[in-house]
C-alpha cells in the first residue's frame, strides 16, 4: 500500500472521530465507567517517542474498555507547569525569566502555551489516541491552579503543611530547591584526594572529593573505636588553605573503612553533614551562593567546578596533597537539568509524609499493581525516604503559593476559597493583629503538587459525575517515585482513599539498549515513522512489548506492522469481492467452516482473557498468528474453491464463515490498529452493521456453533496436510496451483472424512488416496 494512501486513511478517520464524537465521553449513557487517570505529557515541543510508546499501550486498553460495554473516562491533559514550561518559552522566546519582571514572564508563558500547544495535541491525535479531547486541561489553566491552591490550603489547616528555614536539596542551575524524588544518581570521574591537615605540628590525613568545601568545614570526626586517632578527639584540627580550626570528635559516622577514617564535616555536603551538624548544634559556615558561586575568598565568585579546580591547584602547590587517585564516583544530578545538587539553607514549605510511611504503604497495596513487581519499586521508595515532601520552587512561572505573611508578628494569612486562583503579588492584604501590609508569598508550588491532584481536576471538569479511585492510573515505570506516589499521598490526605483501583505500569522504548535522550542524540522522532509507515505501524510495535518491559526500537518491527496493514486491506477486498452478506447462519455449515469458526471461538476467548488482563502484548500476538496462519495463509484459500465453484448451500456456508472471520479479526485487533480496522469495517461492513464506527461496536462473543472434543485435532490435522503438499510442490518447483496425486493414511481418512472436498480442493488433488501418506506432483 503506497505511503499516501495510509495518510488519506488516517486523515480521513481522524475528521470522522472527531467530527462525529466517536469518543466522547456521555455520563449519562446508563453504562459502567471505566475512569483513567491521562498522564498529562510534558509541554516540551513535539511528542517524543517514549510518548509514542506508552500512550498507545494505554490506549489499546481504553478501546477494548469502550467496545466491553463500558463509558470510558479519558481526558486530556498537558504538563504545562513549572520549570520544564518556563525553559521552553525561554528558548523559543530567546529570554530570562529571571531578568523579566515575573508577570510580563507569566504573561509571556501563558501567550505562548496558546501557540504551541494546538501542535502539541495533535501528535497524540495523529497517533489514534482515542482520548475526549473536549475534556481538556492544562495543569497551569485556571481551574487547575484553583484546585492546587485549595488542596495546599486545606492541607495547611489540618496542620499538614508547614515552613521551615532548613538546608535541603538545592539546584544551584535552576536555582530552586527540589524534592528527594527529583534526584537521579549519575556516575562521574572526580580527584579523590587525601589532604594534609595539622593538629598542632602532626599531621591528619583526610580523603575527599569535595576539596572546595574546606572552607565551610565545621569540624572533624574520628570513629571512637578508631584507636589510630584516640589521642586527638577534643582537640583542634587546623584547615588546609583556609587555615581556621575546627574540633575533632568522636562520632560512630565515621567509617573506620572509607578514605582514612577521618571524616570532614562541612555545611553542606551531604544529608549526613546536615544531620552532623544538628547532632552536635554545630554553628554552620555556609560558603556557596544560591547560583552555585563561592562566597569566600580568594575564590569568591567562581563556580563549584571551577573553585574545585583552583583549591586542587593551590594545595598542590603548597604541598598539602598527601595522595591522589581518580576515581568513578555515583553523584546526586537534579533529573530536569543533570546538575549535581548541593545542600543549601534556604526557607521553604513541606507537606508532612515522613510519619506517615506504614499507612502510605498500607495505601498503594491496596491498589492493583501491573506488573505486580512494580509495588515494591513504590514500597522501596517509601522505606528510603529521609525528607518530607519539599514542595515549594523558587521559580516564576507555577501555581502560587496562596499565602501572605507579617512581618512584624509573623502571622500567616491565607487566601479565601473565594479568591482562588489568586497571585499573592497582585493583591494586597493587610495583618489582622497588627494592621500593616502583609509581605506576599514569592514562591511558587512544585509541579508535582499540582499534578498529583490530577483525578481531581478531571473529575470537577465533568461536574464531578466521576469520582476517585479512577478505574485506571497508566504512566511509566520511572515516575513511581514521583507522579504515582504523590498522586497516593494527596489522594490519601484529602479523603483517605486510593486514588485509582489499578496502575499500568509502561516501560521505556530504547534504542540500542539505552533509553532514548536528545543529549545522547539516541533519538527516533515517531512523526518520522507515522509519515513513512502509518501510525497503526507504529501502535503494532508499541504492542509488542508487555507492561512495564523495556524494548528496544527496531525499525523492522514497525516494517511488519505496515505489512500486516497492507495484507488485511487486501484480504479484506478479496473477501467482499464475491461475498453475498448473510445475516444469519445457515442452517447447514460445511464442516470446514464449522471448524474455523470453532477455531475463531477459542480466539476470542484467548484475547479477551489477554486484554482483562491487560496484556495486550499477548491480544496482539494472538489475532495477528490467527490473521495470517489461520485466516490468510489458509483458510482463504480452503475456501476460494467453494466461493467460485461451490453451490447455493456451500457458498452460504463459505460466505457466513467469511464475513463473522474478518470481522472478529477486524475488533480484536481494533484496539491495536484502529484506522485500518474503520478503514475496512466503513468500506465493508458498515452498511450490515449497528454501529457507525468499528470503536463503538460490541466486543465479540463466541458464535454460536456446535463444538466437539476432537475439533482441534481435525483442523490441525487439515492444515498440516495442506502444509506438507505446498512444501512438495515448492521442492518441486511447481506452481502452487499445480495438481497432485494425494495418499493420507487410513487414520488420516478417517479423521478428515468430513473435510475431504475441501482438502481436495485447496490442494488441487486429482484424487486422494488410502494408504502411506505420499504427495506426487503432476
Amino acid at each position: 500500500m503506497q505511503e499516501s494512501n495510509i495518510k488519506e486513511i488516517e486523515k480521513k478517520w481522524l475528521e470522522y472521530w472527531d467530527g462525529e464524537g466517536i469518543y466522547r465521553f456521555n455520563s449519562n449513557s446508563g453504562k459502567r465507567i471505566f475512569s483513567i487517570d491521562t498522564p498529562p505529557p510534558t509541554l516540551s515541543g513535539k511528542m517524543h517517542m517514549g510518548h509514542a510508546f506508552s500512550y498507545s499501550q494505554e490506549d489499546f486498553i481504553a478501546r477494548y474498555k469502550r467496545m466491553s460495554g463500558f463509558e470510558v473516562f479519558y481526558p486530556f491533559g498537558t504538563d504545562d507547569n513549572g520549570l520544564p514550561t518556563e525553559r521552553l518559552i525561554e528558548k523559543l522566546k530567546n529570554v530570562k525569566s529571571k531578568l523579566m519582571p515575573r508577570h510580563e514572564f507569566v504573561e509571556l508563558c501563558l501567550r505562548t502555551l496558546e501557540e504551541v500547544t494546538p501542535g502539541f495535541v495533535h501528535d497524540w491525535k495523529s497517533l489514534g489516541i482515542s482520548c475526549d479531547y473536549g475534556i481538556y486541561y492544562s495543569t497551569i489553566g485556571e481551574n487547575s491552579r484553583r484546585i492546587s491552591q485549595k488542596s495546599f490550603l486545606e492541607l495547611y489547616e489540618k496542620g499538614l503543611i508547614y515552613k521551615e528555614d532548613f538546608p535541603t536539596i538545592y539546584c544551584p542551575e535552576c536555582q530552586t530547591p527540589i524534592a528527594q524524588a527529583e534526584l537521579e544518581d549519575k556516575q562521574k570521574s572526580t580527584f579523590f584526594s587525601t589532604l594534609r591537615f595539622k593538629v598542632g605540628r602532626e599531621d591528619l590525613p583526610i580523603a575527599t572529593t569535595r576539596p572546595e568545601l574546606l572552607g565551610a568545614c565545621v569540624a572533624v570526626f574520628v570513629n571512637p573505636q578508631d584507636k589510630r586517632y584516640k589521642e586527638f578527639v577534643r582537640k583542634k584540627a587546623r584547615v588546609p588553605l583556609f587555615e581556621h580550626e575546627v574540633p575533632i570528635m568522636a562520632d560512630e559516622s565515621a567509617n573506620v573503612e572509607k578514605g582514612t577514617g577521618v571524616l570532614m564535616v562541612c555545611s553542606y555536603g551531604d544529608k549526613y553533614d546536615v544531620d552532623a551538624i544538628k547532632r552536635h548544634k554545630l554553628e554552620p559556615r555556609v560558603i556557596f551562593n544560591n547560583n552555585g558561586t563561592l562566597k569566600i575568598e580568594p575564590y569568591e565568585g567562581l563556580s563549584i567546578k571551577k573553585a574545585r579546580e583552583k583549591i586542587l591547584e593551590d594545595l598542590k602547590v603548597k604541598k598539602l596533597i598527601i595522595e591522589q587517585k581518580e576515581i568513578e564516583h555515583s553523584v546526586n544530578v537534579h533529573d530536569k537539568c543533570g546538575t549535581e545538587i548541593e545542600f543549601l539553607p534556604v526557607e521553604q514549605w513541606f507537606v508532612k509524609i515522613l510519619d506517615k510511611k506504614s499507612e502510605l504503604i498500607k495505601q498503594g497495596k491496596k491498589i492493583n499493581w501491573m506488573p505486580k513487581h512494580m509495588f515494591k519499586r513504590y514500597e522501596n521508595w517509601i522505606k528510603g525516604l529521609e525528607w518530607d515532601w519539599s514542595i515549594s520552587r523558587d521559580r516564576y512561572f507555577g501555581v502560587p503559593i496562596p499565602i501572605w505573611s507579617c512581618k512584624k508578628c509573623k502571622e500567616i494569612i491565607l487566601a479565601d476559597e473565594s479568591e482562588l486562583p489568586v497571585d499573592p503579588i497582585n493583591v494586597k492584604k493587610f495583618c489582622k493583629k497588627c494592621k500593616k501590609e502583609a509581605e506576599p508569598e514569592r514562591k511558587v508550588l512544585d509541579t508535582w503538587a499540582t499534578s498529583s491532584l490530577t483525578p481531581q481536576i478531571t473529575a470537577s471538569l465533568v461536574g464531578n459525575r466521576v469520582r476517585i479511585p479512577f478505574s485506571l492510573r497508566p504512566q511509566a515505570h520511572d515516575i513511581i517515585r514521583t507522579w504515582a506516589f504523590y498522586t497516593i499521598v494527596k489522594s490519601y490526605l484529602h479523603e483517605n482513599e486510593v486514588p485509582w483501583n489499578n496502575i499500568a505500569i509502561s516501560g521505556f522504548l530504547t534504542l540500542q539498549g539505552e533509553k532514548m535522550s536528545k543529549s545522547k542524540g539516541n533519538v527516533v522522532a515517531p512523526q518520522r515513522i507515522i509519515n513513512s509507515y502509518g501510525a497503526d505501524s507504529l501502535r503494532y510495535l508499541s504492542a509488542s512489548s508487555k507492561l512495564g518491559e523495556d524494548r528496544d526500537f527496531i525499525e523492522a518491527d514497525v516494517v511488519a506492522g505496515k505489512k500486516f496493514v497492507t495484507k488485511i486491506l487486501n484480504a479484506a477486498n478479496f473477501v467482499f469481492m464475491n461475498l453475498e452478506y448473510q445475516e444469519k447462519m445457515p442452517a447447514k455449515l460445511v464442516e470446514t467452516d464449522r471448524l474455523f469458526l470453532t477455531r475463531l471461538n477459542n480466539l476470542i476467548a484467548d484475547v479477551t482473557e489477554a486484554f482483562e488482563n491487560y496484556d495486550y502484548a499477548r491480544a496482539k500476538i494472538e489475532t495477528d498468528n490467527f490473521f495470517w496462519k489461520v485466516f490468510a495463509d489458509n483458510y482463504l484459500e480452503i475456501v476460494k474453491g467453494r466461493v467460485y465453484n461451490g453451490n447455493e448451500e456451500e457458498k452460504a456456508s463459505a460466505f457466513y464463515a467469511l464475513y463473522q472471520g474478518l470481522l472478529v479479526i477486524l475488533k480484536l485487533i481494533a484496539p491495536i490498529t484502529p484506522f485500518v480496522a474503520e478503514e475496512i469495517y466503513q468500506k465493508h461492513f458498515r452498511k450490515y452493521e449497528e454501529g457507525n464506527s468499528i470503536h463503538l461496536e460490541k466486543w465479540p462473543k463466541k458464535i454460536g456453533v456446535r463444538e466437539l472434543r476432537h475439533d482441534e485435532k481435525v483442523w490441525d490435522k487439515f492444515i498440516e496436510i495442506i502444509a506438507k503438499v505446498r512444501q512438495a510442490k515448492s521442492e518441486s518447483k511447481k506452481a502452487m496451483n499445480s495438481s497432485v496425486f494425494l495418499a493420507i493414511t487410513r487414520e488420516e481418512m478417517k479423521e478428515l472424512k468430513d473435510v475431504l472436498a475441501d482438502l481436495k480442493s485447496v490442494t488441487n488433488a486429482k484424487e486422494i488416496k488410502e494408504g502411506k501418506f505420499d504427495v506426487r506432483v503432476s
